[in-house]
């Protein structure tokens, strides 16, 4: 269990999982830097953190929710979180009670995203995430699915929240406090997400890329020279 000065934001989680030197990069070294992914991402999500609840009949809508987890060690804002009446007596949902309310509500969270529906592992760990801070903070139980809302084509992507992805949810916020703890930021590995990522100029990986060719290439000279003169 980690105590409330230890928490770490949510999403932190999908900086890990996309890259962790660029988790480092921002947790460790402060470093952040926008480009039009992330300026599109925080419209969004502004947007989707504006506090507010909304009654539509059976559903209710709640935006900008805190949520946080001792267990997780984690904590941040939900965008979304849909709330749905349960009215079926034996509903196998687990329902929690919301103030003013009657009845019993079966909590469903939904992250916002920019761009075109696609499947990531990173953003299904970050859901999973808030369902588990969700169920910690309201006392809710095994909440078995959400939502990734993708913004350029207005469409969901339903995440079955099961034991498989909150076994690697509970791993990956294990692995963000050790390297966050340990205050080492790893060196740059070039990919194909560094052309798409908004820390680039600081991570440098391509003057990364470089100095390593440069030191291979001046050890095998340096051999040559070596085998030259036995």
């Amino acid at each position: 269990m980690y105590t409330e000065e230890e928490l770490i934001p949510l999403s932190a989680l999908q900086h890990l999982l996309y890259c962790e030197r660029r988790a480092a990069l921002v947790h460790v070294e402060q470093a952040w830097a926008d480009n039009v992914y992330t300026v599109e991402g925080s419209h969004m999500h502004d947007r989707a953190d504006e506090t507010e609840t909304e009654r539509r009949g059976s559903l209710m809508i709640c935006r900008g929710v805190y949520v946080r987890s001792l267990m997780l060690g984690l904590s941040g804002r939900a965008d979304v979180v849909e709330f749905h009446l349960i009215t079926a007596p034996n509903s196998s949902s687990e329902g929690v009670r919301l103030p003013g309310c009657d009845g019993l509500w079966a909590p469903f969270p939904v992250e916002y995203k920019r761009g075109r529906l696609r499947h990531e592992i990173g953003y299904q760990v970050q859901l999973c995430a808030q369902a588990m801070c969700l169920e910690e903070t309201l006392g809710a139980k095994g909440i078995p699915i959400g939502a990734l809302f993708f913004g350029e084509t207005h469409r969901r992507l339903e995440v079955t929240l099961d034991s498989g992805l909150r076994e690697l949810t509970i791993r990956s916020a294990e692995r963000l406090h050790e390297l966050i703890d340990s205050g080492i930021t790893p060196k740059p590995i070039k990919s194909a997400k560094c052309d798409k990522c908004s820390l680039a100029d600081e991570c440098m990986p391509e003057l990364a890329a470089q100095r390593q060719g440069a030191k291979l290439y001046l050890r095998r000279v340096l051999s040559d020279i070596i085998k030259k003169g036995e």
